[in-house]
């Protein structure tokens, strides 16, 4: 009788105790994932090998290193001293890759206020806070952009698969923030013909990694080519 008493209660207890535990590993693992980071490298500058974090917000992809190696070969010297506009920043990758490698300004937009905290906090890690960082949706700033400085350089880097790039293009010729000159990087997981681009742009630079596809445009300058 005594062991037949004991052994329900044994029973329960187990229960109990299986009932209970994926309620407490559900709640780590979501906490785990609420707190999840990625990271990235500064590929080369005053900066060189500094690891920087970033929130893993979704589609967040910060430009690879190869990737982001190649482009500022294509930049070369033209990066020192000049006024960068880092859109749809995300991680932030190549506006501060820009301004390790001298670059006298870098203004970042970013729509999601997770990933622009993050850039503030790595700018003032890196000693360089007074870099502004607009939390804003890329085309409602682009049409009025309530600031008459002249960019540059422009890296345009939009979420796959939002069909952005075209659109980004447009307003950002239309928003008077380029000069004849002025340099603009886009990044996309499709092959998109100069005929898109607006018609005062020429392509100087273009290459393929994996699924990605990357090009360097000039605004203004020699059109045709000759």
């Amino acid at each position: 009788m005594r062991e037949q008493a004991i052994l329900p209660l044994q029973g329960a207890a187990l229960h109990e105790a299986e009932r209970q535990a994926p309620i407490r590993a559900v709640t780590v693992n979501s906490m785990k994932a609420k707190y999840d980071t990625g990271s990235l490298r500064i590929i080369g500058g005053r900066w060189r090998s500094r690891k920087l974090t970033f929130p893993a917000v979704d589609q967040l992809r910060p430009t690879a290193n190869r990737i982001r190696e190649t482009l500022f070969n294509w930049l070369q010297n033209g990066v020192t001293g000049s006024r960068c506009l880092d859109l749809y920043a995300g991680s932030g990758a190549c506006g501060l890759e820009a301004l390790s490698r001298g670059a006298g300004q870098v203004t970042f937009l970013e729509k999601n206020p997770l990933a622009a905290g993050a850039i503030r906090n790595n700018l003032a890690v890196l000693g360089e806070s007074n870099m502004p960082v607009i939390s804003a949706d890329v085309l409602s700033w682009l049409a009025a952009p309530g600031t008459d400085c002249q960019f540059d350089i422009v890296f345009i880097d939009p979420p796959y698969k939002a069909n952005l790039e075209v659109a980004s293009c447009q307003a950002l010729e239309s928003s008077g923030l380029l000069r004849d000159g002025s340099l603009i990087y886009l990044e996309s997981d499709k092959e998109l013909p100069e005929s898109l681009f607006p018609a005062n742009w020429r392509l100087l630079r273009s290459k393929r990694a994996g699924a990605v596809h990357y090009v360097l445009l000039e605004r203004g300058g020699n059109i045709s080519g000759d």
